[in-house]
């Protein structure tokens, strides 16, 4: 009769091995996850300096990334070519008076980048300050629909509008001239009637504003080809 005692003996020992592996890989994942959640929790909470304040809605970074501020717009300041707009050197001193030479944190979207390789960012100082919504409090930026950047459109909608309500920044004495204005609603923006732009929206998405004051208050912004 065979003797099959050494299969017996065995057959402990390969379970042990496979125990003892099984536990090794537990403890190797289990240190991965822990790892991981510890470093992307210090990406979260990482500060930048800002170096230099461009206007009221980019900064450069100590790093050297130009930070666009998404979904907001502040007037332009003066360039070579162009003229400043109106409030446009009142914005940047109020966002330089925020964020310069001051540490803050990077939140992004789901779209990271601008066409022209510049990063889209909500910013937030140390204290939670939120850079963004601060410029339109304040009424020193509007409030722009960039889809698919849409996190903090209500907050800064309302933000908008109270400040429109209080007349604050330039909203005072706002050069509200009459219109009517052709606005798309799939784009959020507004038109001249002659804008050919404008005249390429379809019917259903097509709405009329009286005037510029009324444009702003149901969340569009003026299209940039005809500068309403």
């Amino acid at each position: 009769m065979r003797d099959w005692s050494f299969v017996l003996f065995r057959i402990p020992k390969l379970k042990e091995t496979t125990m003892k592996t099984m536990i090794r890989r537990t403890i190797l994942v289990t240190l991965l996850l822990a790892l991981s959640g510890l470093y992307g929790a210090t990406r979260a909470t990482s500060f930048y300096r800002v170096r230099w304040v461009d206007d009221g809605d980019t900064v450069v970074l100590a790093d050297g990334r130009r930070v666009r501020y998404t979904g907001i717009n502040a007037p332009e300041v003066a360039h070579e070519d162009r003229p400043a707009q109106r409030f446009g050197p009142e914005a940047r001193d109020f966002n330089r008076k925020l964020v310069y030479k001051k540490k803050v944190r990077l939140e992004f979207d789901q779209e990271k980048y601008d066409q022209y390789g510049r990063v889209l960012a909500y910013l937030f100082l140390q204290d939670g300050t939120f850079v963004n919504a601060e410029l339109v409090k304040g009424g020193y930026a509007c409030y722009v629909f960039r889809r698919p950047n849409t996190r903090y459109d209500s907050l800064l909608l309302r933000l908008q509008r109270e400040a429109m309500a209080k007349r604050a920044g330039m909203w005072a004495r706002f050069p509200d001239q009459g219109g009517p204005f052709l606005g798309n609603g799939h784009s959020r923006r507004f038109h001249r009637m002659a804008c050919p732009f404008g005249k390429g929206t379809s019917p259903k998405h097509r709405m009329i504003f009286k005037t510029k004051y009324e444009a702003f208050w149901a969340g569009y912004s003026p299209c940039k080809q005809c500068n309403p």
